[in-house]
């Protein structure tokens, strides 16, 4: 089974300790959000086959990703997108986040870093030339460091939506949902602009923009491929996608909702700011839930 840490929170920025501390133990429990007893999840090989971070701030547990490394294969989903601050208010700047992702690169080798710019919110701060832009330059001060970059627009869910809202009242600020053809032809712009930097683009769950001709393929970001290539052996998953067009391996996350404190407003995982940074102060890092 491929680990999931986690599209839930930000792992390694907020709970990096908690997390050495499950690998100490070697399994950490979830509860359901959805409701039912806790479950647990090994973090031991054989159980565990590999582990994906997701992170906008991997610097806590950068020092520590040997005690990953010793346990199973890893890969870092970095998400990089350098928006303003009325969006996203308590997030790296994307120079401090590039330096990290070569920092990965230098001791983790060419296929440790995926690079997410992710999800691509189209609004009166961002609108379209503003990702083309914005885009380009970090896919330049990146280039060497990742070979693939993943994209999607935004889904803004109930509680998101509501966060936007909120936002744009407090910044002035408006956003909206590009239609198709703008959708289509931002990103054949953003997978040449990848491609000078030799990257490949791919897509999260967006089938409807697959084969548009301009090389954007589905992405995989639980990639079994990916980690039995740094493995140098094979590591088995079946696929398993959990929304139409995810191609992702079989996994299981071990985090948890209303624990991430970067305070993006369009995030679906967070409903308040001020109630996930509570619940970070709260946590025992030796609990074995974050739930």
């Amino acid at each position: 089974m491929i680990v999931s840490a986690s599209y839930r929170t930000d792992i390694p920025a907020f709970h990096a300790a908690w997390f050495l501390a499950r690998l100490a133990a070697g399994f950490a429990e979830v509860r359901n959000p959805y409701g039912g007893a806790p479950y647990r999840v090994w973090l031991r090989a054989p159980e565990a086959a590999g582990f994906v971070l997701w992170t906008r701030n991997i610097k806590p547990l950068l020092p520590d990703l040997a005690q990953v490394a010793a346990r199973a294969p890893f890969m870092v989903q970095f998400t990089i997108t350098g928006y303003p601050r009325a969006i996203e208010p308590h997030v790296i700047d994307a120079e401090a986040a590039v330096a990290q992702a070569k920092a990965l690169r230098r001791h983790w080798g060419p296929s440790a870093v995926v690079w997410r710019y992710d999800p691509i919110l189209v609004s009166s701060l961002t609108p379209l030339e503003r990702h083309r832009s914005g885009f380009a330059a970090i896919a330049a001060d990146l280039q060497g460091a990742v070979d693939e970059v993943v994209v999607s627009f935004a889904d803004l869910y109930r509680k998101s939506a509501r966060n936007l809202a909120a936002a744009g009242r407090r910044h002035g600020f408006t956003w909206r949902d590009p239609e198709p053809g703008e959708k289509r032809a931002l990103i054949a712009e953003l997978a040449a602009i990848a491609a000078e930097h030799r990257m490949r683009l791919k897509l999260c769950t967006e089938p409807e923009l697959v084969g548009v001709g301009a090389g954007a393929d589905p992405a995989r970001c639980i990639d079994a491929e990916r980690l039995s290539k740094i493995a140098g052996r094979p590591i088995l998953a079946r696929e398993k996608g959990n929304r139409p067009g995810c191609l992702c391996a079989e996994g299981r996350d071990i985090g948890a909702y209303d624990t991430c404190a970067q305070g993006c407003t369009y995030c679906y995982a967070v409903a308040s700011h001020e109630r996930a940074t509570q619940r970070i102060k709260a946590l025992d890092p030796e609990a074995p839930s974050l739930g």
